[in-house]
Formats: C-alpha cells, structure tokens, sequence
C-alpha cells in the first residue's frame, strides 16, 4: 500500500506480528513459481504489543537472526516487502462522485476526514477506486489510513536489521492474494485468519478488499479452554488438542428454533475435549455471523450479485486453521461452504511446503508474491 521506492529489484516478504516473525522468498523457475527460503521465529512478548513496536532493536536482532538461519536458499537481497498491523489499520469503503483522477485526489482527502478518527497530519492515507456505477455518478473509494507513528516504527526497525523496505501492505491484502484464485472473486469471499493473538475478517469481492475487522478470539483460547475444563496443563491440552481436533463432530447437528439456528450438542461420554472446545466454538460462530451480518446489512446496494446471494464461501488461515474438523463445523454452523486456504493457489499446483505448515505463513507468502511481481 505505501511505496517507498520504485525499483525493480526482487524482495522477500516478511509477516511481523505480536508474537511471531516469518519470513518467505519465491524465486521464478521457468513459467511458475517456487518457494526459494522460509523460516520463522518467535518473539518475546512485549517487544511488540497490539501491533506497536516497544523495542524496535530487540524486534531488529530478531529479524536479523531469521534472515541468517532460513532455510533453502541463502537470501542476498536486502529489499523486504513487509506487513503492517491490521489492528492499527483504518479501512472503509466510500462513495464519491464520478469525478476526473486529479479532482478525485483533493476530494478524498477532504472526505478522509469525514471517516479517520485522528488528524490526517498523525496518518498516512491512500486510495483506489474499486467500482464504478454502470448506471449513475457514483464511484466506490477503498480508503486506507496508519499512524504514521506506526508505519514509521517499522520503517526505522527493518533499516537498523540492514534491510530496505520495498513495499509496506496490510495483512489483509497479502492474505487475499494469497488464497484468492488468480486475484478474483465473482462473489464476496470471507477470509478468517485465526492467529495467535486474534482473529481476522476480511470480505474480499471483485478484486479489491471490502472490509476488515478483528476480534481478540485466538487459537490459543482453545488450547486454554480445554486446559481449564479437563483440568489438565497447558502443553499437553495443546498435545490433545493437535491430536484430536473436533472429534465427535459428527455427532453435532443444527435445528431452527423461533426462526434462529440453535447449537444442539449431542456428546458421547468420553468425547470431552469436543465439548470443552463448544465454549470458544460458539463465541466464533456468533461473531463469524455478526460481522456476515454487519457486511450484508452495509455493502452498496450495486455491489449485490443479481441472485440475492452475498459471501458464497468462508476461507480458513492462520495456526488456528489447522484444528480438526474446524471447517466442516463451521460450515454446518453457519451454513456457507468453509474451507482450508491453499496459500500456492495463485504460485504452482504443487503444494510446496506440508499444507498445515503453509497456512501458518499465508500473510509471507503473500508478501512474497508481491515482492516478486513488483
């Protein structure tokens, strides 16, 4: 989204967020794409808190050391095509009037200020026009604001780490180029990144971005909630938790009830780790329809398909994907097709890394794409 130089050189991506590094470089190898280097790395809680850098020489050290240790190949060049924290993301789409590009640049930022809760002096913001009305005067403006407080951190942390930064982009928008097919939806897709310090939604229709939003529900609740109710320690709650996933699914099934979906549980006596998982399940389920809900009840009445239809499909990345059984119960929930992401959708019909292992790098690899297009 924030370009700081306009070269041709290839870059590799980096995903920062509060409690992980990684790291993904691709490479062309003769008409597609391979994944050349990779690597991850954990970060001590507190150097980054709710996506603001609190010590950007220990975050540097880190990125550093990740660079040195990836494996594959050996990564020579410097520039970095970088995340930036969803939660300190502003993001909405506006109507504007059909007006020439030059016109439209003063406008929105006139009308920028109708939206951004801060100063524009304390932001960085840009645009894009995402849609035209077919019949009328209206355009659709996807408009994008960071403290430039933030942006500038991380500026100031890859430079002390020896890298350049090629491009700055949201999560989201590397997440969406990751799994959507070739880039395009004909209807809206809603993509969840479950991650270890929250969850992401990100509606993605056409070729652009329609929202986002995040919520504190994490993998971690789960691996917590199942420690709490068995009365067992963390690690091996985690152990029976990779193990086992959603046993017992399907002995789960949905019944209307005054017009609403009602959760009807009906557990075997030794399925325990199932139930203690329904607590945290539910909380996702219902925050999964609120914000279906809040999209559906505020998209342009233009961008609707002709059918009535709205998200058609829910897409699943992030550590939390990996859980068992999680898509298929989502999708008897909520009654919407919800599947595992493929993040080597938009690369090669090889699966390059053990599928689970790629959804844990979905938002680099996604970087990495647009380190070796730009």
């Amino acid at each position: 989204m924030l370009e700081y130089f306009n070269l041709e050189p290839e870059a590799f991506g980096v995903d920062i967020s509060d409690l992980s590094l990684k790291i993904a470089k691709l490479k062309k190898a003769r008409q597609a794409l391979k994944l050349a280097s990779y690597a991850e790395s954990a970060i001590t809680p507190g150097i980054i808190d709710s996506g603001e850098i609190k010590n950007s020489k220990a975050l540097a050290e880190i990125i550093k050391k990740t660079v040195d240790k990836v494996k594959g190949e050996k990564i020579k060049t410097k520039y970095v095509v970088a995340s930036l924290p969803e939660e300190k993301t502003f993001l909405q789409v506006i109507k504007m009037p059909k007006m020439e590009k030059e016109e439209l640049k003063s406008a929105i930022k006139f009308e920028a200020e109708n939206y951004i809760p801060v100063s524009l002096n304390e932001v960085y913001f840009d645009f894009q026009v995402i849609s035209s009305e077919k019949k009328g005067n209206n355009l659709e403006v996807l408009l994008v604001a960071l403290p430039k407080e933030v942006v500038d951190s991380y500026v100031s942390c890859f430079q002390q780490a020896g890298l350049r930064i090629k491009a700055l982009e949201l999560e989201s928008t590397a997440i969406a180029r990751a799994l959507v097919e070739k880039e395009t939806s004909k209807s809206p897709i809603l993509l969840v990144d479950l991650g270890a310090t929250r969850t992401s939604f990100i509606i993605f229709s056409g070729s652009f971005l329609r929202f986002t939003s995040s919520i504190p529900i994490t993998s971690k609740d789960f691996t917590e909630a199942m420690s709490r109710i068995l009365n067992i320690d963390f690690v091996k709650a985690e152990r029976l938790k990779t193990k086992h996933g959603l046993k017992g699914i399907e002995k789960i099934h949905l019944e209307g009830e005054k017009g609403r979906k009602k959760l009807k549980k009906k557990i075997i006596p030794d399925e325990k780790i199932f139930e203690a998982l329904i607590p945290v399940l539910t909380d996702l389920v219902e925050q999964t329809k609120i914000h279906l809900n809040y999209y559906q009840s505020h998209e342009f009445p233009e961008h609707r398909l002709p059918n009535g239809k709205k998200v058609e499909k829910i897409i699943l990345c992030g550590g939390g994907a990996n859980l068992k059984g999680l898509a298929h119960f989502l999708s008897l929930e909520l009654k919407i097709l919800v599947e595992p992401g493929n993040p080597w959708i938009n690369i090669s019909e090889e699966i390059q890394l053990p599928l689970a292992e790629s959804i844990r790098y979905t938002t680099a690899i996604g970087l990495a794409l647009r380190g070796i297009k730009t």
